[in-house]
């Protein structure tokens, strides 16, 4: 098994072999004509899929993109990162206000295996109908529920269900919708 698919299957592997260094490259060149063009082609080319309707704001940078699914009416103010060595994807109707980032990937809590250079992944999925406000954070392994609102300045360290706004560090249910 290639670094790659250890990638993909959320197993330890090692970001720098087997083509995956020169694959962030190439996302990070596409990011870059995206935030100095804002042409939504670079964005529909290095995604995994997009709805035809979605605006995101400058700067946006991600690790590979084709881990990336966005449905429609999806926006995103400034400042937008998405680490993506596992999958992220959002529904439909998904508002992100500036400065929030999506986090996928983990490094191991040893610290020898950490020294060593290896990570793992973890996807995050993101249901329809979501808000994020400004300078939210959304870790590895989470799941978010339809109709949620999340909180600005919250860190989301666990799933969200569906029909709820939540908020802090780390994030937590203040009330149901």
């Amino acid at each position: 098994m290639n670094e790659k698919e250890k990638m993909l299957s959320g197993l330890l592997y090692n970001p720098n072999l087997d083509g995956l260094f020169e694959e962030r490259v190439k996302a990070k060149e596409l990011c870059y004509k995206y935030n100095s063009e804002l042409n939504n082609n670079y964005i529909k080319s290095l995604f995994g899929k997009t709805g035809k309707n979605f605006q995101i704001e400058p700067n946006f940078f991600c690790d590979y993109g084709y881990n990336i699914e966005i449905g429609e009416n999806f926006y995103s103010n400034h400042n937008l990162v998405i680490l993506d060595p596992a999958s992220v994807t959002f529904g439909d109707n998904v508002f992100i206000g500036p400065n929030c980032g999506f986090y996928t990937a983990e490094h191991p809590l040893d610290f020898a295996v950490r020294n060593s250079g290896v990570e793992y992944a973890k996807p995050i999925k993101v249901g329809n109908n979501v808000w994020f406000g400004g300078n939210v954070t959304v870790l590895a392994g989470v799941t978010i529920g339809d109709n949620v609102v999340i909180g600005a300045g919250s860190v989301v360290t666990k799933d969200i269900p569906s029909n709820v706004v939540a908020v802090g560090n780390p994030c937590k249910i203040l009330k149901q919708l």
